[in-house]
């Protein structure tokens, strides 16, 4: 714990300061341009551009090698690539589902049943993902795939090939993942913190989900459609029905705002649990240094935090993918509503 702090919170708070070891120069005020009345700059706000700045530079490598249309080679990409692969084949995919039903497996492959207008998309996986990953970089369309004709979506204002109904929303999904793991991940850093512990981040993520799945829904029934089909179907008479449904759309309307809520009080409650577990076992030493119990507290204080912090690790990818995975469930509620 620093010296002067008494609040075993502040490590997980956001702050005007970074809270460095004292051969480190110890506290270090962020400057502040605009004043903090004006446009504060906070210690959240510099690990968020960081995260940023991150997955910039990750995706725009990986997007170059996967636009050769050459199988990615590399420990470091592969990995980044397989999470793709698998939030595309084993999460969006077949969670949202075709929107016609029928035609496509959960690979995006045109099946006898379809209508001839998503074609398949050929050759390795790398391929089939290039023609989402490489718009979303640089708002180009891939042609390394001469035998496919991928429908276009457009996302962030960019054409974007599709070879699948629900790939226009894989830049969203993807962003919202890989936002939240290095967020996540910046929190394990000593004297960092993670934004996805600040409950306006989490907040601020939540709506943009709620944006999207409004959309969504608009997009496959309407303005109109998409809040009538709040409404379960159900086989009432009509003085009957007239009663109920209207109190239905009220409980429906008020779940579906539940559960985006629920979507942000989720991520800030995990994040901040296993950061405020690590503060205080480290406040643990504090109380105990200058006694004898220093020898005993110490080492079990240290090897709990490894522990835990080991754990925080494993969640902070795991939050990152139960966020991913809400959103697409939400999406795929609005486009298939009961």
């Amino acid at each position: 714990m620093a010296e002067g702090h008494h609040d075993v919170f502040h490590h997980v708070r956001d702050a005007w300061e970074f809270v460095l070891p004292e051969f480190l120069g110890g506290v270090y005020e962020i400057p502040q341009p605009f004043g903090k009345n004006v446009f504060p700059i906070t210690k959240f706000m510099i690990i968020e551009v960081v995260a940023l700045v991150l997955a910039f530079v990750i995706f725009r490598g990986l997007a170059k090698r996967v636009a050769t249309g050459e199988p990615v080679k590399g420990r470091f990409w592969n990995f980044f690539e397989s999470i793709l692969l698998f939030l595309r084949d084993e999460v969006v995919r077949p969670t949202i589902g075709d929107d016609h039903g029928h035609g496509h497996d959960d690979h995006g492959h045109a099946g006898h049943g379809s209508h001839g207008q998503e074609p398949e998309l050929h050759g390795s996986p790398a391929l089939g993902m290039a023609s989402v990953v490489v718009p979303v970089i640089d708002g180009s369309v891939p042609h390394h795939d001469h035998h496919a004709a991928p429908a276009l979506a457009t996302a962030g204002g960019g054409a974007v090939a599709v070879g699948h109904p629900a790939d226009q929303y894989l830049p969203f999904i993807w962003s919202v993942f890989f936002f939240i793991l290095f967020c996540n991940l910046l929190g394990a850093v000593p004297s960092l913190g993670s934004p996805t512990g600040n409950l306006w981040v989490t907040t601020v993520l939540a709506l943009f989900t709620f944006a999207v799945v409004l959309r969504a829904g608009f997009e496959a029934m309407g303005f109109v459609g998409f809040w009538k089909a709040l409404i379960p179907a159900m086989e009432l008479p009509f003085p009957l029905g007239l009663a109920i449904k209207p109190l239905m759309w009220v409980i429906e309307f008020v779940g579906l705002i539940i559960k985006h809520g629920v979507l942000a009080v989720r991520l800030f409650a995990n994040i901040m649990a296993g950061h405020t577990v690590i503060a205080v076992i480290l406040g643990f030493i504090a109380q105990a240094y200058g006694s004898k119990l220093i020898y005993i507290v110490a080492p079990a204080s240290v090897l709990g935090q490894i522990g835990v912090g080991l754990l925080e690790l494993f969640v902070a990818f795991l939050q990152a993918y139960v966020f991913a995975y809400l959103s697409t469930l939400f999406i795929a509620a609005a486009k298939h509503p009961h």
